[in-house]
């Protein structure tokens, strides 16, 4: 028998490769809710003439001596892809949850393609599928428009976006990590990796000796002195949500939200709909740690925000092709006016930093480097920050999926190092939905996180009432703040 069919994997999808943890997968999550039953059969018809046009899918990932391999599978069965199960007794929103989280705790099997799909009945009248899919195939967005590519525009058709190009993945040259990146980018990543490669030279000791990192500014370029930032940076509050995961996770996702009402109060308040619903999710959290008795003052929460360097009309690529931002959330403002402001101060600050691509070019890397070294870097990173954060705009129109529509879509993205928290938020079809992935452990129910979402965001909807309208038509911070305050 011919030995099986194998080509490189790039050095960015092999560190999500070999990022995998007991207490963190790298599986993406994602459940799509219907209202009325979907027919098995027909939802394997749809998987296996759209989801494996991208051949990728019909590979496994695999890791030798040598290196990472993608792997044709031979006996490739989609029975064990696409497979059926039923919530016990009237299931609705808390067993659905359960099962997610099983899910979400439970390895893809490494024989195989690390994919899966679990179409589940008796849920609260109709249908849910739960799609995982581990992050060495691709980032979210990707991902997301793999699932779209899924989707039709009614009940019979047609296909809601043109389809992607054929089943067969083009060939990625020899061991490039530049083979995934856009040109636009492709000379400062090359840059990146220069300091990534310096990581690698110097044993990750830039991260255990800050003063290293200074010296390495001093000498000069922009990703260098960004290097030494994040070096820098120092942990962020230590709260309940920051520990040691284990295996066993927990899922919450909250009623969705109107996107234009997000809107509308961003443009009152001068702020972006990316800024209004970070400040919501900081504002959850924090009542959260209220209710169990915990201190807030001065209490600041890290996250790590992914950021999306795929061009968009490459979207329908795989492949990881993002970076990461490190974002401070002040969980200790109680005001959600300040609050507010100060996450778009933060972002604001962000938005001509090089951690995105500095981020990308370490991966590529590190991946092509001694995993050894790749685990110090990213528990170095994971030591800073306590949640990762997610933020994908959907389609804004109803979609279909194998003949029903799909009332709500929502995702969770693994979490690496020791990060024990992932907060999702993706806009579908007019509505906002937020999203949370915990550790059992050491927060057993973000339902009660995910509960204070919608009235976080209601604060600001009253403030935007209440607070004294300046004739230009745009709020006065200090105003509003101070209008918060008196109420």
């Amino acid at each position: 028998m011919a030995p099986p069919r194998r080509e490189k994997i790039s050095a960015v999808d092999t560190a999500w490769l070999r990022m995998d943890r007991p207490g963190n997968l790298m599986m993406i999550c994602g459940v799509l809710i219907f209202r009325e039953r979907v027919a098995f059969e027909r939802l394997k018809s749809t998987v296996d003439e759209r989801f494996l046009r991208f051949g990728r899918f019909l590979q496994r990932p695999v890791q030798s001596a040598a290196g990472a391999y993608w792997e044709s599978n031979e006996a490739f069965d989609l029975d064990h892809h696409v497979v059926h199960v039923a919530l016990p007794g009237h299931a609705g929103k808390r067993e659905l949850q359960t099962l997610v989280s099983r899910l979400a705790s439970t390895p893809l099997n490494p024989a195989r393609p690390l994919w899966q799909f679990h179409l589940v009945d008796n849920y609260d009248g109709g249908s849910a599928l739960v799609a995982r899919i581990h992050h060495c195939y691709a980032d979210g967005i990707a991902l997301v428009q793999v699932l779209l590519s899924m989707t039709d525009s009614g009940a019979d058709g047609p296909p809601a976006m043109p389809p992607p190009p054929a089943r067969k993945e083009p060939r990625q040259g020899a061991d490039d990590p530049m083979a995934q990146l856009m040109e636009p980018f492709a000379g400062a990543v090359q840059a990146a990796m220069k300091v990534g490669a310096t990581l690698i030279e110097k044993g990750v000791e830039l991260w255990q000796d800050p003063a290293k990192a200074v010296a390495l500014a001093e000498q000069g370029g922009a990703f260098t002195a960004e290097l030494a930032k994040v070096a820098l940076m120092g942990q962020d509050s230590p709260t309940r949500f920051k520990g040691i995961p284990g295996v066993a996770k927990r899922v919450a996702w909250a009623e969705p939200i109107p996107l234009d009402e997000v809107k509308v109060v961003g443009k009152a308040l001068g702020a972006s709909v990316n800024d209004v619903l970070l400040s919501s999710a900081a504002g959850a959290m924090r009542e959260y740690l209220v209710g169990k008795g915990d201190a807030t003052d001065g209490v600041m929460v890290r996250a790590l925000v992914p950021v999306n360097l795929r061009p968009p009309e490459k979207a329908y690529k795989l492949g990881n092709q993002f970076g990461l931002v490190f974002l401070d959330l002040p969980i200790g403002i109680e005001n959600p006016i300040e609050r507010l402001y100060a996450v778009r101060a933060n972002m604001q600050a962000l938005k001509d930093s090089f951690q995105p691509v500095l981020t990308l070019g370490l991966l590529a890397a590190v991946g092509a480097g001694p995993k050894v070294l790749q685990d110090q870097l990213m528990i170095a990173l994971a030591r800073n920050g306590t949640a990762v954060m997610t933020n994908v705009p959907g389609p804004q129109q109803p979609l279909f999926m194998a003949g029903a529509k799909i009332e709500r879509f929502m995702f969770w993205v693994p979490q690496a190092g020791d990060i024990a928290m992932g907060v999702s938020i993706l806009s579908y079809d007019g509505q906002v939905q937020f999203g949370l992935i915990t550790d059992r452990g050491l927060c057993p129910d973000p339902e009660r996180v995910i509960a204070r979402f919608q009235p976080e965001f209601e604060k600001l909807v009253l403030t935007t009432l209440l607070a004294p309208w300046p004739w230009r038509g745009r709020l006065d911070p200090e105003l509003a703040a101070r209008a918060v305050g008196a109420g």
